[in-house]
């Protein structure tokens, strides 16, 4: 990435636009969900990377990841296809501009309550037969599901609370559920915490 962004030494000091930011920022999104930088390191070089002038500052933050010659490290979509199975995305995962869900008879849980957000959207294109689609979702995480066709099934959606907090997300769900359940829930609260 830092050779992409600097083909020269002296484009350091050149001016970065935001597609420059966006792409640095795709990049880091990769790296945290590789393992390679925590979600606390993946928080601040953001922050640096949206507030960066030059290219320079943004190549500092992608110098101790690796290249990847010919593709961008951050996948622009994720898919999931399972038969009779169930996945699970938590504890940190980094949160994608895209989704494509493909399951029949298995349940799939999108965890984003300690998700690292990185975009403002997430889209998801769902294709589900007989099983849950589970958003867990925490305050600023709206979810759109008015574009998706449901066929003998049902939907819980229930607010993450705090209508104040400004949006950190927006889930749009279009696509297809049939004889299957969309559940949108806040975590679960034990009691003593």
């Amino acid at each position: 990435m830092a050779a992409e962004l600097l083909p020269t030494e002296m484009s350091g000091g050149l001016r970065a636009s935001h597609a420059d930011r966006d792409r640095v920022v795709d990049v880091l999104t990769g790296a945290a969900g590789d393992g390679r930088i925590t979600a606390e390191e993946l928080d601040e070089r953001v922050a640096a990377a949206l507030s960066a002038r030059t290219l320079g500052e943004l190549a500092a933050l992608t110098a101790d990841l690796p290249e990847v010659a010919g593709e961008t490290p951050a996948k622009g979509v994720v898919r999931i296809e399972q038969r009779g199975a169930s996945t699970v995305r938590a504890d940190g995962w980094a949160v994608p501009r895209r989704m494509e869900i493909e399951s029949a008879w298995g349940d799939v849980t999108l965890d984003l309550s300690d998700a690292v957000i990185a975009h403002g959207a997430l889209d998801i294109d769902l294709d589900m037969r007989g099983g849950t689609l589970r958003l867990i979702t925490r305050p600023g995480v709206l979810v759109d599901a008015d574009s998706l066709a449901i066929e003998y099934g049902k939907t819980k959606v229930r607010p993450a609370g705090d209508p104040g907090v400004p949006v950190v997300l927006r889930v749009e769900i279009r696509g297809r559920l049939s004889m299957g359940v969309l559940e949108v829930r806040p975590p679960r609260r034990w009691f003593g915490r």
